[in-house]
């Protein structure tokens, strides 16, 4: 079942709002076949496994591994329990249930009915966590929230500046790196217009090689010149404002009611929109906003070793301490909600 996890892992950043998952084939005790979902819209984990092993008629005394439920009904690809059935693999182990409502037990229902021997709840946790983004979507309505940011020693996210002043380089060039990737990994990535004025940032993917997130900008006044970058139409991009509807080229501005609750109404939105996870970068009042409402799930806070001495405080958070780690020269801790 480690091993499903360990190659579902491959399509982070590619099969959202899909899961990740993986899928083992052993026989007589060796692996015969495995697969992953590579692709959104494209074939399942078990269908690549199953493809993938030489002598089919060996199928029918292997077990099959999964780390999460296989689907039985018919989405962008055919179901997956039918497909097990129909090869006569006669025992199949699940890592975890999925919550997902066209599946939610419904696969393994059926493979049992068609006498299939399943085994379900091994490495549960692992395999729940291991696709957190997935269950928070289906369970909570919204995205996967995950807060980001970089501080110096003494708790400081900038200088007092203006506009015309280039923003503090606080984190290690490792950090940058390792901050790309993750933008690679998720879905969209969120920032303030005061951010998107004050820094003028990309908010892509360019210090590695990963498809860049949906750029999704707060600019009620629609602030942002533009020349900016992130109104340069490399990548898809929505503006949430109060002035216009309008789609200009990867660029959509969408006109929102700012008077409900903004943080629950935006996020509702990009449920509305399928997408699963969101990495929020700033600035410190929108990651402040989303921390006093609970809108966030995970923190990923970079430390530097060097103090400003003043400026712009970081946010304070509490929640549940899951690691602390070195990157390049900063601390890089990793906090959850509770």
């Amino acid at each position: 079942m480690q091993k499903c996890i360990d190659i579902a892992q491959k399509g982070l950043g590619n099969v959202a709002p899909n899961p990740m998952v993986g899928c083992v084939i052993v026989c007589n005790n060796e692996i015969i076949g495995e697969g992953y979902h590579l692709q959104y819209g494209q074939a399942h984990a078990e269908v690549n496994a199953i493809d993938c092993v030489k002598d089919k008629s060996m199928l029918k005394n292997a077990t099959l591994y999964v780390n999460l439920e296989p689907c039985s009904h018919f989405g962008k690809t055919p179901p997956c329990a039918t497909l097990i059935v129909d090869y006569g693999i006669p025992k199949v182990v699940v890592g975890c249930v999925d919550s997902y409502s066209e599946v939610n037990g419904n696969g393994i229902e059926y493979l049992r009915n068609e006498g299939v021997d399943v085994t379900v709840g091994v490495l549960e946790n692992e395999s729940k966590d291991f696709n957190k983004r997935f269950f928070t979507f289906h369970s909570k309505k919204r995205p996967y929230v995950i807060l980001k940011w970089a501080q110096s020693l003494d708790g400081f996210i900038d200088k007092s500046r203006s506009a015309d002043i280039p923003p503090i380089v606080i984190s290690s060039e490792e950090s940058h790196i390792l901050s790309h990737t993750w933008r690679a990994q998720e879905q969209a990535i969120m920032i303030a217009s005061k951010t998107a004025v004050m820094d003028n940032p990309s908010l892509t993917t360019r210090l590695v090689k990963g498809k860049n997130p949906i750029r999704i900008i707060i600019d009620r006044q629609l602030k942002i010149p533009l020349h900016f970058n992130v109104l340069d139409n490399s990548t898809p991009t929505i503006i949430y404002n109060e002035i216009k509807n309008e789609v200009i080229g990867n660029t959509e501005f969408i006109k929102f009611d700012f008077a409900s609750n903004t943080l629950n109404g935006i996020l509702d939105l990009l449920y509305e929109k399928n997408i699963q996870s969101v990495i929020v970068e700033g600035g410190s009042i929108m990651l402040s906003s989303f921390i006093q409402q609970n809108l966030w799930d995970e923190a990923r806070i970079f430390i530097s070793k060097n103090k400003l001495l003043s400026g712009r405080a970081a946010p304070p958070i509490s929640g549940k301490l899951i690691s602390t780690e070195n990157s390049g020269a900063d601390e890089l801790k990793t906090i959850v909600s509770m």
